[in-house]
């Protein structure tokens, strides 16, 4: 039996998740209920649980508030929000799982019964050091991403990213020690969790680190030289803002 605590200030939730929960996860049991941050904290503390779902805002703060206090995370974390841009950037960053408000069913059970089936997955504490350095480094903005592929976990470090490339349903990393890692997401959710990190889009299906441009070439339309030594093209529609942004750096 999966031992679940709900942390939700909002009791018509609370209800819609146990309703849930009851008709579609036999597995699962509530075993603490908490309002608030403090408690949020002794309930955790007292039940010892396999899942929390965090509601993120609570009453005096949010529930990384409560996961900064705790010493140990032992148990695997779905965030409940209505949408929040700086929240779900730092929960994307750490791979953990989130559901926006209202609830939707299907994606409530179906993260439970993912949560469930990785309870023994050690993966949770390098997640949850992710979220919490990227938190404390809310003004100098975050600095490591979790990339999350079907054998590994990698915890990379944004800076060291050169750029991404998009493969249908998933996106290659290339990082600046050769290193190419393949992810099941689309490009198009990294490039807005990176833009604020120094990355553009510069084509449909590449993203690149502009620290890792050596060159524009204008010929054929226009192609970025990058340090790693890949080619990559520059669509006629970002060629513009692309050369604004140099202008712009250059400037600095």
């Amino acid at each position: 039996m999966i031992k679940v605590v709900i942390v939700e200030d909002d009791v018509q939730t609370i209800e819609t998740i146990n309703e849930i929960l009851s008709s579609f996860c036999k597995d699962v049991k509530v075993v603490g209920l908490a309002h608030d941050i403090d408690t949020g904290l002794s309930v955790i503390q007292e039940n010892s649980p396999d899942l929390v779902l965090f509601d993120i805002n609570l009453p005096g703060g949010t529930s990384f508030d409560i996961i900064q206090k705790l010493d140990d995370i032992n148990f695997k974390i779905i965030f409940i929000t209505a949408y929040d841009k700086y929240a779900l950037k730092a929960i994307k960053l750490s791979a953990l799982d989130y559901l926006l408000k209202p609830i939707d069913p299907k994606e409530l059970v179906d993260a439970v019964n993912q949560a469930t089936e990785m309870i023994q997955d050690e993966s949770t504490e390098m997640q949850i050091n992710t979220l919490r350095n990227n938190i404390q480094n809310k003004q100098n903005k975050a600095k490591k991403i979790v990339l999350k592929t079907f054998e590994s976990i990698y915890l990379v470090d944004i800076q060291n990213i050169v750029r991404c490339e998009s493969g249908g349903a998933y996106t290659f990393f290339y990082l600046n020690d050769g290193k190419k890692i393949t992810i099941s997401k689309l490009l198009k959710e990294y490039d807005e969790l990176l833009q604020d990190h120094g990355f553009f889009r510069v084509h449909q299906s590449h993203l690149i680190n502009i620290n890792y441009v050596e060159r524009f070439d204008k010929r054929q339309g226009g192609t970025l030289i990058m340090k790693d030594g890949a080619s990559v093209p520059v669509s006629y529609r970002k060629k513009e803002n692309l050369l604004k942004l140099f202008e712009n750096l250059s400037n600095k």
